[in-house]
């Protein structure tokens, strides 16, 4: 039998146990400079979007909500949405300059194929 992992699926942390997200040093330091007052959280969730399913969403968020898990590494906590676990866990979340250009980038292990411009991945 298997679970259907769809966004609108009601998972439960009693039902499952997730490895969690993790965060390189980079990640970490981006985001503490994000949020320097602590009066902003960092949250990740995911959108149905693009041509191979998901998109990762960031977002800057003034408190976490009941369906929201907390993580910490390399000293910065940070926040998942519940229903997102399915498809992100296990992520490192880094964060890489490359010329002018500076990003997020998700090592997620669950992640089986990509679009061309990577905006959005599959499961």
């Amino acid at each position: 039998m298997s679970k259907d992992t769809s966004l609108s699926q009601s998972a439960s942390l009693d039902e499952m146990s997730w490895q969690g997200l993790t965060l390189t040093q980079a990640a970490a330091d981006q985001i503490q400079k994000l949020t320097p007052q602590g009066n902003k959280h960092f949250h990740i969730s995911i959108k149905v979007s693009g041509c191979t399913g998901y998109a990762y969403v960031v977002q800057l968020i003034d408190a976490p909500s009941d369906d929201d898990i907390a993580f910490e590494s390399h000293g910065c906590t940070f926040y998942a949405a519940l229903t997102s676990m399915p498809f992100v866990d296990g992520t490192e979340v880094d964060y890489v300059s490359q010329g002018l250009n500076q990003a997020f980038v998700y090592h997620n292990p669950k992640v089986k194929n990509q679009c061309g411009c990577g905006e959005s991945f599959g499961v």
